[in-house]
């Protein structure tokens, strides 16, 4: 009987320290922060912010951050016109961020984010990150 009750309690033990685990991950995965570029930032650069996402996995509430020198860029959430377009409304401008480390949390779903200097996003200064 007495073996019986250990073997209980290391299951139930065992049970929980998953589940606490489990939840330490979920919680570490979704403040993770991705600087944009990587060591590069975010500026002119030979190919695309896309590729830089397509090889990262991304959560709904991880944060992007945008590292540029400040007054050189900006960075602002558009929706997917916008992006396609590379032109943000009046509505989406007045949010435009533009301290040189920039951090934007991500909602679940397709997330569009371009810098609208003149001529930066045709330039490729746009991104789209998709955040399960």
């Amino acid at each position: 009987m007495k073996t019986s009750t250990l073997s209980n309690h290391a299951v139930i033990s065992f049970f929980l320290l998953i589940v606490g685990l489990s939840s330490i991950f979920v919680s570490v995965n979704a403040s993770r922060n991705h600087i944009v570029g990587g060591v590069h930032g975010w500026g002119f650069r030979s190919g695309s912010y896309n590729i830089w996402a397509l090889h990262r996995s991304f959560a709904a509430g991880n944060t992007l951050q945008f590292k540029y020198t400040r007054g050189a860029h900006n960075v602002v959430r558009v929706h997917a016109a916008g992006y396609e377009k590379c032109r943000a409304t009046e509505k989406e401008s007045a949010k435009a961020m533009s301290t040189g480390s920039d951090k934007l949390t991500l909602k679940k779903g397709m997330n569009y984010f371009i810098c609208s200097f003149e001529g930066h996003c045709t330039a490729g200064m746009k991104i789209k990150v998709h955040a399960k």
